[in-house]
């Protein structure tokens, strides 16, 4: 009896996305960035304290150019950012984890993109180990704080929406309780 329960429990947190998110928002529930060296697309190493956005929210994305789902949030962001930046300061950082073997593929990948948000390389994933992630797409939302406030991991068609539902409540000053 002991291990079906068991079983049922680790089935609900590996299968389902939505258990899945719920455990990661209460995790997140105001943890600071960890600061951690990346890369710019020419190289430059940046620290991820330097990350500011005027205590505007921001969107962290970690992608990488192999992951379907990554390119197809990048993408279906990149149609309505302008506007989520008109409206709200929004900024949106997508950090690559290809590594050394692929990592000068990324610029010209993301040229060809013309993904208008900041783009930087973690291709040691050290940033992504600082923050606990096993799997990508990952999104993180941080309020102007610079506080992870929820995390999502995966994409469905549509989810983008969701996030900027929860970027509009952080400019409105509300709490993220999902």
């Amino acid at each position: 009896m002991k291990k079906s329960v068991l079983a049922f429990v680790l089935a609900l947190v590996f299968v389902s996305p939505s258990f899945s998110q719920v455990i990661q928002t209460k995790e997140a529930s105001k943890t600071n960035l960890p600061a951690v060296n990346i890369k710019t697309l020419d190289g430059q190493t940046i620290n991820t304290s330097e990350i500011q956005n005027d205590g505007k929210p921001i969107i962290i994305s970690f992608w990488a150019m192999w992951c379907v789902n990554c390119l197809k949030e990048l993408n279906a962001i990149q149609e309505v950012y302008p506007e989520w930046q008109k409206e709200t300061g929004v900024k949106l950082i997508a950090i690559s984890i290809d590594d050394a073997k692929s990592v000068d593929k990324v610029k010209p990948f993301v040229n060809g993109k013309n993904w208008d948000f900041e783009i930087y390389l973690d291709e040691n994933k050290d940033f992504y180990r600082a923050l606990n992630i096993n799997q990508i797409p990952h999104t993180f939302l941080i309020n102007g704080n610079r506080e992870i406030v929820w995390q999502h991991v995966t994409y469905t068609e549509g989810s983008e929406e969701d996030l900027f539902k929860l970027v509009k409540k952080i400019i409105a000053g509300e709490e993220i309780t999902e």
